[in-house]
């Protein structure tokens, strides 16, 4: 397979940057809204965004089960910002009714950095990503609170992780999409290829 379908969960969130950064890693990127639409792709991002309204139309969306299961099967899925906390096992702090997809052995706090304020730029060493430091974009970002044993930290800032990755499943905390740099993206089509040899 020289060029993954990967799909972006397209329910709220900066899908277009999302579907921008794919092409220009490899991949052939397409927009998921439905479970048939995400059982055409051989992998998923899930945007950042609003963390609790990407967990209600998931399910609105009869989304919710679909996902778990792909997950669950080994599809790989990329999530930044709010896609870390959906790809989490379990949220700290979590609002009332708020469902994960999980698939990451991590426990995540929400909008740990702060408010939308209190945003903020960081360049960022990831394990994995040749070429230098990573430039992150932080918006009311999570952090990782704890990890299991299968999780490999790729990056911390200010002594928490910010990145990992567990088997086929990737999280940052920051939105790489959104600076022009498309390495993140790169290593993740990388890892949708290897998923499907």
């Amino acid at each position: 397979m020289t060029t993954p379908a990967i799909g972006v969960l397209a329910l709220q969130g900066d899908v277009r940057e999302h579907l921008a950064a794919l092409e220009a890693a490899g991949a052939e990127a397409r927009t998921v809204r439905r479970p048939e639409e995400l059982a055409g792709v051989d992998g998923l991002v899930i945007p950042g965004g609003e963390s609790t309204t990407i967990s209600k139309l998931a399910t609105a969306f009869g989304l919710m089960e679909p996902l778990r299961e792909r997950v669950r099967s080994g599809m790989p899925a990329y999530g930044s910002c709010a896609g870390m906390i959906m790809l989490a096992d379990k949220i700290l702090d979590p609002r009332s009714g708020q469902e994960t997809v999980g698939g990451i052995d991590m426990i995540v706090r929400r909008n740990a950095f702060g408010r939308q304020n209190e945003s903020f730029e960081a360049s960022v060493d990831v394990a994995g990503v040749g070429g230098g430091p990573v430039e992150g974009v932080f918006i009311r970002a999570p952090w990782v609170e704890s990890t299991g044993a299968d999780v490999e930290v790729l990056a911390v800032f200010e002594a928490h992780p910010v990145a990992v990755r567990q088997g086929s499943l990737l999280a940052t905390a920051f939105h790489p999409e959104l600076t022009g740099d498309h390495r993140v993206h790169r290593l993740f089509t990388g890892m949708v290829r290897s998923a499907a040899r």
